[in-house]
């Protein structure tokens, strides 16, 4: 027997304070190497909406996605979290 979950209460992760934060480190750690949004689509061989709504906040961003977004910025993955 299948019970339905009551999810109204439970927040989605990508609208939390710590996703937030881990979307400003993002913003920050390309600005910090001297990309733009252009810049790194052209490099992950993605168009340059798919890396704006990952920066606005509206798209997740996966583990693999986040280990290529901190080779190319050349940063450690613990930098994008407190």
């Amino acid at each position: 027997m299948r019970f339905p979950i009551d999810d109204s209460n439970m927040k989605k992760s990508i609208h939390t304070k710590e996703y937030a934060y881990f979307v400003e480190r993002l913003c920050m750690a390309r600005k910090e190497s001297g990309l733009t949004q252009v810049q790194v689509a052209k490099k992950l061989r993605r168009p340059q909406s798919y890396i704006s709504t990952i920066e606005s906040g509206q798209q997740r961003v996966d583990v693999v996605e986040l280990q290529k977004f901190a080779k190319l910025y050349r940063k450690e993955v613990d930098y994008f979290f407190k």
